[in-house]
């Protein structure tokens, strides 16, 4: 079971292949749906990946029914708007249809991004 601090430890120590870890925490946490792996937050170090980690968390909580844990709100919103994607032509689209969890910490994704095929 991936908890969500083991997932930042691992993005901190691969920053380059975040999306993975992130991803495998999805997937443990929707199978799971243990509790525990969120109970433990993070702390707030980084203005783009602490932000995305917490919204992930919330929006999963959402889907699965969950309360959130106490610590997503101690979470700011990014400084500057953060694109996931990264691709220009794409931003317009994902100010759309960004998950509010996402747009509230200024957070733009596609409706898919937490997805997988």
């Amino acid at each position: 079971m991936i908890t969500i601090k083991k997932t930042k430890e691992y993005i901190e120590q691969d920053k380059q292949n975040w999306s993975l870890y992130l991803m495998n925490f999805v997937d443990d946490f929707r199978y799971y749906k243990d509790k525990e792996s969120i109970r433990e937050g993070i702390q707030y170090t980084d203005e783009k990946i602490d932000p995305l980690l917490a919204s992930t968390v919330e929006y999963l909580c959402d889907e699965l029914k969950l309360d959130w844990p106490d610590w997503t709100a101690k979470i700011p919103a990014c400084v500057n708007p953060y694109f996931v994607s990264g691709v220009e032509n794409l931003k317009a689209l994902s100010l759309a249809q960004s998950p509010l969890v996402f747009r509230i910490r200024k957070i733009f994704v596609l409706d898919n991004f937490l997805e997988r095929c």
